[in-house]
């Protein structure tokens, strides 16, 4: 078995390939196409008509015998949170970089994560015959922004209109087995009809293969070369330890080098691990909705197996839930397999309150989350006339379940719902969402930068919560500015004979709530809380007195240590000819960027920098204009850092304030009671 990802930056033609795969596998009987709206894996009707992929779709399909779990998963920065969770499930990937385009922001960002989380990775350049191909170009790029450790294991012959495919420069052994890299397309009978460049390539393979190890090294002086046996077991090796990415060609639109490609998966990629007498381990990574099946569940299992009518504990929540169901997806289409075993992924069905993220059994063997998506902007929803509000409210939480950092924001005082986004893309697409499946016709306000506090200066937070009684928590915290880029980092130091485990568990669980909204109505981040002192009352104290005393206490700290407002910021890469170098410089410096000193390459010049997000809302649309539509500029997030003086920005808070103390408890012991 294989668990794959296929990640790439949009347009680069991450679907087709998987459509072609599931053509080729025989698991579908006739292709679809993007461009047409009928891909397997784009079934939403949004994905259909805009023919771009907002979800992650997870499919299969056996290849020489081997069963192959694939994850296609979006290739906008608006969907980069369904890209994340992917990622987490993943034990190899296929990232595809277009021959035309090159490697472009989203590669760079997915390329990161794939090596922080030490994914084997194989680099699939695609569009071969697309007018503009230039692989020779797209490989030094490779080299240059992602890894020098890419190699190519094929040799393409021609590119544009005279591409004819590629030539394999390994041959293994009794071709046809699930270990083979046998060759492909274009084949050519006997090396010595290998073209120059095939053979070029072939001696780079070696020489890279012989350097990671002195005996081959020596073994390649010796002969002048080494032979395919010994190249295959090092490169299987290095691509496994990811010291190594194979680079493959062809062009998916026609079905070129996607055999090949599904070769190297098998080949090259390791298999899962995870054993089934293991104790139960796994991660909900996507949740959808079935109109006959409720809530549907995707899980990736890490050790032991699952059953129709077993009851699974959900470590992230402590609870229990019967599964009623175990399917096989295929996109749209499922089928009832009973079983689900360490190392494979499918839907459970009959867990009502799984969450994306929760870990199912033991946390043993889950691998942590790489944090890539930051939603940067906030929206406000309006609707068409008050009789929707509770329909709009309920449509929203359900997409929320869905993709967790849209962050619903409910303000019931004021009917408004606000909303996280990543982009004007993600809001157009929710827009169609909620007309195509829950026929509600929401528009969205502007949107606007979502900024953060971070405490001026080490401050102390009291509070004495003993009024009206029965009730009684003392807490007392110290919070002092963190490095930036460290989020909360929080512990105690109170002894439990004087507040009880029971207690600070609770107080540890609300600090995190408490900072959502500090002084100016923005999330409070990169800072350290202690809570240095406790006291409950034996009789007096009830659990949820610590619920109502932490933000009381949390917000007196911020205002003892005042809050300095950060902005997000994009670490950004521009490329225009040099004509118009000038102009973009000065108009970089209206915009507060900052940027390194230019580099002219070939009659372009290269800026890279970093700019707020606030001041370049607009840019990549003015771009096209101000360079005649030659400009290229590739962002990512990277960070927030502090405001100047001049920026203010402050957001209403929801709910009453705890700084406003009486109100503030009234509220909240009447919420509590409701609930």
């Amino acid at each position: 078995m294989r668990n794959v990802g296929i990640f790439a930056h949009v347009d680069a033609g991450k679907t087709t390939t998987t459509e072609q795969m599931l053509y080729r596998s025989g698991r579908i009987r006739a292709l679809g196409s993007v461009d047409d709206g009928t891909a397997q894996t784009d079934w939403l009707e949004v994905e259909r008509t805009r023919g771009i992929s907002v979800r992650s779709a997870v499919t299969r399909f056996e290849w020489k015998s081997v069963q192959i779990n694939l994850v296609d998963t979006p290739g906008h920065a608006d969907f980069l949170s369904e890209v994340e969770r992917s990622l987490r499930v993943m034990d190899g990937a296929v990232l595809i970089v277009s021959a035309v385009e090159g490697v472009q922001a989203q590669t760079e960002v997915i390329w990161q994560a794939l090596r922080d989380l030490n994914i084997p990775t194989l680099l699939y350049i695609n569009k071969l015959d697309r007018i503009g191909a230039e692989p020779d170009r797209v490989l030094e790029e490779i080299r240059r922004l992602l890894s020098p450790d890419a190699i190519p294991v094929q040799s393409f012959v021609g590119v544009e209109g005279e591409f004819a495919g590629s030539i394999e420069l390994l041959q293994a052994d009794g071709g046809g087995t699930a270990d083979s890299l046998r060759p492909v397309q274009a084949r050519v009978d006997g090396e010595d009809a290998w073209p120059k460049r095939a053979h070029e390539d072939r001696t780079r393979l070696a020489e890279k293969i012989a350097e990671r190890n002195d005996a081959l090294l020596e073994r390649y002086f010796e002969q002048g070369g080494l032979d395919d046996a010994e190249v295959i077991a090092p490169l299987k090796d290095g691509v496994r330890s990811c010291e190594l990415f194979p680079v493959l060609y062809g062009a998916s639109g026609r079905g070129i080098g996607v055999d090949v490609l599904m070769d190297a998966i098998v080949g090259l990629l390791p298999a899962p691990g995870g054993k089934e007498e293991m104790p139960l381990s796994g991660v909900v990574f996507k949740l959808d909705k079935d109109s006959t099946m409720g809530r549907l569940a995707y899980v990736r299992l890490y050790g032991g197996v699952l059953r129709n009518r077993d009851t699974a504990r959900n470590h992230s929540l402590n609870i229990e839930e019967k599964v009623t169901q175990i399917r096989k997806m295929d996109g749209q289409r499922s089928e009832d397999v009973g079983i689900l075993k360490a190392g494979d992924i499918a839907v459970v069905c009959g867990w009502s309150r799984a969450r994306i993220g929760d870990i199912i059994g033991s946390e043993e063997g889950v691998p942590g989350v790489r944090r890539l998506a930051e939603p940067l902007l906030t929206v406000q929803a309006h609707w068409r006339n008050e009789a929707e509000y509770p329909a709009v409210v309920a449509a929203m939480q359900e997409l929320a379940d869905e993709d967790p950092y849209l962050d619903v924001q409910w303000l019931q005082e004021d009917r408004e719902l606000h909303l996280r986004v990543m982009g004007p893309i993600q809001v157009e697409v929710l827009g169609q969402m909620l007309l195509s499946r829950f026929g509600l016709v929401v528009d969205f306000g502007e949107p606007s930068v979502i900024y953060k506090e971070t405490p001026a200066r080490k401050g102390e937070g009291f509070v004495a919560y003993t009024m009206p009684k029965p009730c009684w928590a003392i807490l007392r915290f110290v919070i002092e500015p963190g490095e930036r880029g460290s989020g909360l980092q929080y512990h105690s130091v109170v002894r439990p004979e004087r507040l009880l485990d029971s207690y600070q568990n609770e107080v540890a669980r609300r600090v995190p709530e408490a900072l959502e909204q500090g002084l100016k109505g923005w999330p409070v981040t990169d800072l350290k809380v202690t809570l240095i002192e406790g006291e409950h009352h034996v009789w007096h104290t009830h659990p949820l007195d610590f619920v109502v005393a932490t933000p009381m206490g949390i917000m007196d700290g911020l205002a003892n240590t005042g809050t300095i407002l950060l902005e997000p910021m994009l670490r950004f890469r521009l490329s225009t000819p040099e004509e118009f170098g000038g102009k973009l410089m000065s108009e970089l410096s209206v915009m507060r960027g900052e940027f390194d000193m230019p580099v002219v390459r070939q009659g372009r010049m290269e800026l890279e920098g970093r700019l707020p997000v606030a001041t370049s809302l607009d840019f990549p649309a003015r771009l096209g204009s101000m360079t005649r539509g030659r400009g290229t500029l590739t962002t990512y997030f990277d960070g927030y850092q502090v405001c100047p003086p001049d920026v203010q920005a402050e957001r209403t808070r929801r709910g009453v304030n705890p700084l406003d103390t009486s109100k503030y408890i009234l509220a909240t012991r009447k919420a509590l009671s409701m609930g």
